[in-house]
C-alpha cells in the first residue's frame, strides 16, 4: 500500500521537504505524527478520497486517517510520496531509523515518479561510505552525472554536466549558497580546501542533475537540496576526532623523486547535541566541526626540462611543498511548532577558513598567498499549512568574504621560456598584487512560497507559486597596491640578469579601488504537477528571474577613454586620418558596443524559463516508469568579473617593458612603452609608479559588452525506472546545451582590422596611451550528452548490506576550457572551435557497498574508475593556421596510467577506499565508536599535471599530451585515517 502512485510529484525542494498524497475515508481527517519530535500534521481528505500533506520535514511519520488506517512510513528529501489509507489496510513493516536515532516500524517511501534526474543521498551513505574529506558533497559522486573533485592542492569542488562549478547551486533547508562574486557555485568554495557546511548538521540531500523543478533558481547546472538534522524529544549527541599524519600515508610521485616527504597531518574534530526545549513543541540542535591539516603539494616547472637553466636558489624551490589550513563550522537551529498548522524555525551557520594558496605547479612558496575565508548566513521561516493550502515564508541574511593576502611583501619574479613563446616557467618571490583581494557579498531576502493542494480538473492538480525578493550589496578589490612583478627571460644559456618587462598596481589619484554594487534580484515562478491518471503525471512550470547591478548598469566610461577610443590611432602603418575606433570596427569591434554612458545599459528582462517533464508508469504498479523533460534554466554573471571596469580604471595594472643594459631600439617582442633599464625599478613600486605619472601607458582598459546577458542551459532527458525485487535501476540520456558564458577577449586591431599578422598578435596595439582593451562578452558553449546508469539496492537493518552503482557515459565539447574566462588565442570567443571538453572523463563508474559483520562491526568500500580526462590548450607546432596564427587551441586526452583487475591502461582515475567501524556499547543509550578509513588502498598514481608536445615543423603529435610522472596527483596517495567517537 506504501508506494508513489500517481499522484503528483510535488517537491517542496528549496525547503528540502517532503509532500505525502493518496487516497483515504472521504471526509475525515488525516494526520501525520513525527515520532522523533511529536509534531503533527493535518488535512481534510476531499469527497473523492484523495488527501495531500505538503511540507513535512524527512523523518518517520505515524499516519492516521481513522480506525484500521494507520501506518508508518519514512519521508525522503524533496521528495513526493503517495500513501494509500484504505481502512484494514495491512501496513507496511521494516525497521527504520529516524534522524534523530528513534527505532520505529515503518517503511521508507522511494520516490519513483519524478521528472527529475537525480537521486538521494542517506545519512546512512554519509555515515559509512569511505571519505577523504568531511564535505558532505563529496558523497554526490555516486549520482551519475555528478563529479566531486580534490586536486592537487586540497581544493573541493563539484561540477554536474560538464559545466563549471559555478554552474551549481546548493540550497540547505531553502537557504541557497550561490556565490555572486567568486567563482565556484557555492559561496567561499572557489579554490577553498574547506566544506560549505558542517557534515555533522546533514541529515540527506537530493542531487538532481538536469530537469528541475520551476522553484529552482540561480542554476544552470546541478541542484543539491539538503535537509538538516533537528532536536527530538529525547536529547542526543555526537562527538567525534580524526587523525592521520605524514606517516600514515605513502610518498607523492615528487617526493619519491625528491627522496624527501613532506610533513603533513589532519586533525578534525567536533560536536553536535539536540533535544527538546518543550516536548512536542520545541527543539534545538547545534553543532561544531573544526578542520586543521598540512595538504603536501609540488612545484612543477611550467616548461618541462628547464629547470636546469633558471639560478641555482630558484631551482631549489621546485619540489615538494605543503599547504596549511583551519577551519571552523558552526550551526545551530531552533524549531517551534505551537499548532498543527503552524511551524517557526530559525537557524544560523558560521564558516570561518585560513589557508595557504596559491602554491604548486609552477608557484614556488614565497609567491603563495593566505585566503581568510568567512560566511555567515541565518535564516527566519514560518510555514503554516491549511486543509488545502501551505504556505511558507522565508527570510534570510548573508555576510560572506574572502579576503587572499599575498605571504609575503617586496617583488615577485617570473621566469619565462623564450622558445615557447614566454610560457612560465616558475613563479616566486612576493605574490602578484592581483593576490591581495577583497571580495563578498552582505544583505537580506524575502521569499514567499504558496501551494495549493487539492484542486481537480482532468485529473489532480498541485499548483504551487513563489516570489523572492533579495538585496546583496556586493563589494570586490581586485589588487594590492604593492608587489611589482619583474620578468626574467630564459633560454637554453641561461637567465637573463635583468628583467625584460616589469608589471605592477598603478593606482589613480581619487579613484577608490573598490567597487561596490548595490544587487537587487527577483525571481517569482508557477508549477502545476498534475496527475492526469494514475499512469500519467505531467510537471508543467515556468519561472522568471530579474536581477539589476547598479555597479554595471549605472557605470560611465571615463570621459579619456572614450577621447582616447575615438582619437587617432597612432600605429605607424595606419591609413592617414584613421581613427583607434575604424581600426576596431575593421576587426568586428564596436567600440560603442562598450562605451558606457550610465543610461544605455539595460537589466535583462526575458529571463522567462519554461521547466517541463512527464512520468508514466506503464503498469501502474511503479515497477516501470518511463521519465523525461525539457527545461531552460538561467544563471548569474559574477560580480568578480563585472567588477573588472572599475577596480582596472581606479587601480590599473600597468606594464613595462625594458631594454637589456647597452641595448638600443625597441624592447624584447616590441613590447611598448619601453624603457631603458635601471637597477633602481627594484627599489619600491613607486620607481615604477613614476614612470607612467604623466602618462597612462601600459595602463589595461577593461570594457563589458552593454548588451550583457546571463548565462543559461538547455536541458533535455528521457529515461526509464525500473524496481526489481529489492533493487532499483534506472537508465537516462540527457542533452544540456549551455550558452552565453562570460568571457574577456582581447580587443586590440592591427591598422588593416587583422589580429594576427606573421604570426603576432597585436599587443603593442593598445588603446592610444593606454595599454591593451580587453573586452567583456558572452559566447563561453557547452554541448553534451550524457548516458547515466545507476542501480541501488538500498541498505536496511534487516538485510544488513546495500550497494550502489553509478555509470556515466560523457560526450561533451566546448569552445573554451571551462576553467578559463579570459581568452586571448583568438580575435572572438565565436572564433573558438569546439574541441572535447576538460569538465569529465568519458567513462567514469561509481560504486559503493556495505554491510554489517557480526561483533557490531559495519565495513563499507567505493570504487571510482575514470578514463582520462582530456586537456584543453593551445597548440603550436610550427605550422600557420587559416586565420593567421601559428597555434590553434586544441584538446589533447592522455593515455591512461593504469588498468583496473583486466585490461589495458585505459583509467586516468582509479581509486578504492575502505572504511570498518565498530561500535561498543556502554550501556544507557552510550556508544564509542572506532572508525578506520583506508583512502587509495593500491596507491594508484592519479596524475594532474600533463606534459604536452604538440609537434614540430609543422606535422601535429598524434599522441601529443601525457601525465607528468613526477606532478602533482589529485585525490590523496594511500592514506590511513583513524576516528574515535561517542553518540549518545
Amino acid at each position: 500500500m506504501a508506494a508513489i502512485a500517481g499522484a503528483p510529484a510535488v517537491s517542496w525542494a528549496q525547503t528540502a521537504n517532503a509532500t505525502l498524497r493518496g487516497n483515504g475515508p472521504a471526509n475525515t481527517d488525516v494526520t501525520a505524527k513525527n515520532v522523533a519530535t511529536g509534531s503533527t500534521r493535518r488535512t481534510r481528505i476531499g469527497a473523492d478520497g484523495s488527501y495531500a500533506l505538503v511540507g513535512l520535514p524527512p523523518g518517520t511519520y505515524q499516519v492516521d486517517a481513522g480506525p484500521g488506517t494507520q501506518q508508518t512510513v519514512t519521508l525522503s528529501v524533496a521528495s513526493t510520496a503517495t500513501l494509500n489509507l484504505a481502512a484494514a489496510a495491512t501496513a507496511p513493516t521494516g525497521p527504520v531509523t529516524t534522524l534523530g536515532g528513534v527505532t520505529v516500524t515503518g517503511i521508507s517511501l522511494v520516490e519513483v515518479k519524478t521528472s527529475e534526474v537525480g537521486a538521494t543521498i542517506s545519512q546512512h551513505q554519509i555515515d559509512t561510505i569511505p571519505q577523504v574529506s568531511r564535505n558532505f558533497l563529496e558523497f554526490a559522486d555516486t549520482v551519475p552525472g555528478m563529479v566531486f573533485n580534490v586536486d592537487s592542492s586540497g581544493h573541493t569542488s563539484l561540477k554536474g554536466g560538464a559545466q563549471n562549478a559555478s554552474s551549481v547551486n546548493v540550497y540547505i533547508d531553502g537557504v541557497g549558497q550561490k556565490s555572486y562574486v567568486k567563482e565556484g557555485g557555492v559561496s567561499g568554495q572557489f579554490a577553498s580546501q574547506g566544506n560549505p557546511f558542517p557534515q555533522l548538521a546533514i541529515g540527506q540531500y537530493k542531487v538532481i542533475t538536469s530537469n528541475y523543478k520551476a522553484e529552482y533558481d540561480q542554476i544552470s547546472s546541478a541542484a543539491v537540496t539538503a535537509d538538516t538534522k533537528s532536536g527530538t524529544n529525547e536529547f542526543h549527541g555526537e562527538v567525534f576526532g580524526t587523525y592521520t599524519n605524514d606517516s600514515l600515508r605513502a610518498e607523492t610521485p615528487a617526493e619519491e623523486a625528491a627522496h624527501k616527504k613532506s610533513k603533513s597531518h589532519e586533525k578534525e574534530y567536533g560536536f553536535a547535541i539536540g533535544g527538546p526545549i518543550i516536548q512536542d513543541k520545541m527543539h534545538f540542535f547545534f553543532t561544531y566541526e573544526a578542520k586543521k591539516f598540512d595538504t603536501p603539494v609540488t612545484v612543477v616547472p611550467g616548461v618541462t626540462n628547464t629547470i636546469g637553466y633558471l639560478p641555482a636558489d630558484v631551482a631549489a624551490q621546485a619540489g615538494p611543498s605543503d599547504l596549511p589550513f583551519t577551519e571552523d563550522l558552526y550551526f545551530g537551529k531552533i524549531d517551534w511548532e505551537p499548532t498543527d498548522r503552524d511551524r517557526f524555525e530559525l537557524s544560523a551557520q558560521k564558516r570561518q577558513e585560513d589557508q595557504y594558496d596559491n602554491i604548486g605547479g609552477a608557484t614556488a612558496p614565497p609567491a603563495g598567498i593566505n585566503a581568510i575565508n568567512n560566511d555567515t548566513r541565518i535564516a527566519l521561516r514560518w510555514q503554516h499549512s491549511g486543509d488545502a493550502y501551505f504556505n511558507e515564508v522565508l527570510f534570510t541574511h548573508e555576510n560572506a568574504y574572502n579576503n587572499p593576502t599575498s605571504l609575503g611583501s617586496g617583488n615577485g619574479a617570473v621566469y619565462t621560456f623564450d622558445p615557447m613563446n614566454d610560457q612560465t616557467i616558475l613563479i616566486t618571490g612576493a605574490a602578484n598584487a592581483l593576490a591581495t583581494q577583497k571580495k563578498g557579498q552582505k544583505g537580506p531576502a524575502l521569499q514567499d512560497d504558496l501551494t495549493f493542494n487539492d484542486l481537480n480538473w482532468h485529473g489532480d492538480h498541485v499548483v504551487k507559486m513563489g516570489v523572492k525578493y533579495k538585496m546583496v550589496d556586493l563589494n570586490a578589490q581586485d589588487a594590492g597596491t604593492s608587489n611589482p612583478q619583474f620578468f626574467y627571460n630564459v633560454n637554453t644559456t641561461g637567465t637573463s640578469a635583468t628583467p625584460y618587462k616589469a608589471f605592477f598596481p598603478n593606482p589613480v589619484p581619487g579613484l577608490s579601488p573598490v567597487a561596490k554594487s548595490s544587487d537587487k534580484q527577483l525571481g517569482m515562478y508557477i508549477q502545476d504537477d498534475w496527475a492526469v491518471n494514475d499512469k500519467l503525471t505531467l510537471n508543467l512550470g515556468v519561472r522568471w528571474d530579474y536581477e539589476r547591478n547598479p555597479s554595471y548598469l549605472n557605470y560611465v566610461t571615463p570621459a579619456n577613454v572614450v577621447a582616447a577610443l575615438n582619437g587617432p590611432n597612432p600605429d605607424s602603418t595606419a591609413p592617414a586620418g584613421q581613427t583607434y575606433a575604424q581600426a576596431l570596427a575593421l576587426g568586428g569591434v564596436n567600440v560603442n558596443d562598450y562605451i558606457s554612458t550610465g543610461h544605455n545599459r539595460k537589466a535583462q528582462k526575458n529571463e522567462f524559463q519554461p521547466r517541463l517533464g512527464f512520468s508514466y508508469d506503464i503498469s501502474g504498479d511503479e515497477e516501470h516508469v518511463v521519465f523525461g523533460g525539457a527545461g531552460r534554466a538561467y544563471d548569474r554573471d559574477l560580480y568578480d568579473y563585472l567588477q573588472l571596469e572599475q577596480t582596472k580604471a581606479s587601480l590599473p595594472e600597468s606594464t613595462v617593458y625594458f631594454r637589456q643594459p647597452g641595448a638600443v631600439g625597441p624592447c624584447y617582442n616590441n613590447g611598448a612603452p619601453c624603457f631603458d633599464w635601471d637597477p633602481k625599478y627594484l627599489n619600491g613600486v613607486g620607481n615604477l609608479q613614476a614612470l607612467l605619472t604623466t602618462t597612462n601607458a601600459g595602463n589595461e582598459v577593461d570594457a563589458i559588452n552593454n548588451h550583457l546577458k546571463a548565462p543559461y542551459s538547455d536541458q533535455f532527458s528521457l529515461g526509464m525506472r525500473n524496481k526489481i525485487g529489492d533493487w532499483n535501476t534506472s537508465v537516462a540520456v540527457a542533452r544540456i546545451l549551455s550558452h552565453d558564458g562570460f568571457v574577456f577577449t582581447l580587443g586590440n586591431r592591427y591598422p588593416d582590422g587583422s589580429f594576427f599578422k606573421n604570426g603576432s598578435q597585436p599587443w603593442g596595439n593598445g588603446v592610444p596611451g593606454f595599454g591593451g582593451l580587453i573586452i567583456g562578452n558572452n559566447g563561453i558553449e557547452t554541448r553534451t550528452t550524457q548516458l547515466l546508469l545507476s542501480a541501488d539496492k538500498p541498505y536496511t537493518k534487516e538485510s544488513g548490506w546495500g550497494t550502489t552503482f553509478a555509470y556515466t557515459y560523457t560526450r561533451a565539447t566546448q569552445n573554451r576550457d571551462i576553467g578559463e574566462h579570459y581568452s586571448f588565442d583568438e580575435a572572438t570567443i565565436h572564433q573558438y572551435p569546439f574541441i572535447d571538453s576538460n569538465a569529465a572523463a568519458r567513462h567514469r563508474f561509481v560504486a559503493t557497498g556495505v554491510i554489517d559483520i557480526p561483533w557490531g562491526i559495519t565495513l563499507s568500500a567505493k570504487l571510482t574508475l575514470a578514463t582520462p580526462t582530456p586537456f584543453n590548450g593551445i597548440a603550436c607546432y610550427g605550422a600557420t593556421f587559416p586565420n593567421g596564427s601559428g597555434c590553434t587551441p586544441a584538446a589533447a586526452t592522455p593515455g591512461g596510467n593504469g588498468k583496473f583487475l583486466v585490461g589495458g591502461k585505459v583509467f586516468g582515475y582509479r581509486d578504492v577506499d575502505f572504511q570498518a567501524t565498530k561500535d561498543f556499547d556502554l550501556g544507557h543509550g552510550i556508544k564509542l565508536y572506532g572508525r578506520f578509513d583506508l583512502l587509495n588502498a593500491f596507491n594508484f598514481r592519479n596524475y594532474t599535471d600533463i606534459l604536452v608536445n604538440w609537434g614540430s615543423n609543422g606535422v601535429p603529435n598524434n599522441n601529443p599530451a601525457m601525465y607528468n610522472p613526477t606532478g602533482n596527483i589529485t585525490f590523496v596517495p594511500r592514506t590511513i585515517k583513524f576516528t574515535l567517537g561517542m553518540r549518545f
